[in-house]
């Protein structure tokens, strides 16, 4: 394909496990894409970086990062991480790290569930839907919230993975989050099915109990999204989630704790594994770079 250097864009997703970046064009298309283990701040973006610049300087930047992290342009931190659990990067600036090393180049910067949630909308699972959610289930557990066509800030940005949710009967895992405990994320992200089980969650089988408590938690945080939001279709994405017949499970489970009080039709295709897969984030990062979905 013949890319004219003026339009090539460059898109980074910096996740808690895994760091992906990419070149690709305005229309979400990717051209290369290199991806790596996240590690320390200045190692994970260093090497980004540097892959980047073997390919000449891009038009602009998207990046969909983990957080919390600052995602307001006006916020004298903007760009910063926040306070993460994730070692060594509370306070970190990726939009210093960038333009320290690529001046002249604009960078968009918006959290890793949102970008992934845009690209559904515009090519994938969410496409015409103007209210949906993207979860993501990984080293931390986000949401992304596409409300009313637009993409959902507020003060910071949702941290659906800090939601409080009904305990399982019997369970009495206390949780993996360091702030909270048993919040959703300290109770079904990829280090809790650790830190409970024993095993990461590609190691355990389909019929391991495990996704069961996974889906009544899913359910459950998924049922306050459909009351607060009213979304037309919720994604469930992130490497846990790729766990066969999850999804399954947590519709199931869903219209059991709806208890009948939602439209069953709805209920029936609400939640839905992302069309776009694992290159979401990546495709996301570069509409973002083109413009689109930008704050």
């Amino acid at each position: 394909m013949s890319v004219n250097p003026s339009s090539l864009l460059a898109a980074l997703e910096l996740g808690g496990t895994k760091t992906v970046v990419a070149t690709g064009l305005p229309d979400g298309t990717i051209l290369e894409e290199f991806r790596f283990p996240t590690t320390t701040p200045d190692e994970t973006l260093d090497r980004a970086l540097a892959w980047l610049e073997e390919r000449g300087v891009p038009a602009a930047i998207g990046i969909g990062a983990f957080g919390p992290i600052r995602v307001n342009p006006a916020s004298a931190d903007h760009g910063c991480l926040l306070n993460t659990p994730k070692p060594g990067w509370s306070g970190f600036s990726l939009i210093g790290k960038i333009a320290s090393a690529m001046p002249d180049v604009p960078v968009r910067l918006d959290t890793d569930v949102n970008v992934a949630l845009w690209a559904e909308a515009a090519l994938g699972a969410a496409k015409g839907a103007s209210d949906a959610a993207y979860i993501t289930i990984g080293t931390g557990i986000g949401a992304g919230i596409l409300s009313g066509g637009n993409l959902v800030h507020g003060a910071m940005h949702p941290e659906f993975g800090h939601l409080k949710v009904p305990t399982a009967p019997g369970d009495d895992f206390g949780g993996v989050c360091p702030f909270h405990g048993n919040c959703l994320e300290g109770l079904a992200s990829g280090p809790a099915i650790l830190a409970r089980w024993g095993k990461p969650a590609a190691e355990l089988p389909a019929d391991h109990p495990a996704w069961d408590v996974e889906a009544w938690y899913l359910a459950h945080g998924i049922l306050a999204l459909l009351a607060i939001l009213s979304p037309t279709r919720i994604i469930v994405g992130g490497g846990v989630s790729q766990a066969a017949g999850l999804h399954g499970k947590i519709s199931d489970l869903l219209k059991t704790v709806a208890n009948g009080y939602f439209d069953k039709e709805m209920l029936e295709t609400l939640v839905t594994p992302p069309a776009l897969g694992q290159e979401a984030g990546i495709k996301g990062a570069l509409l973002l770079a083109g413009g689109v979905g930008a704050r």
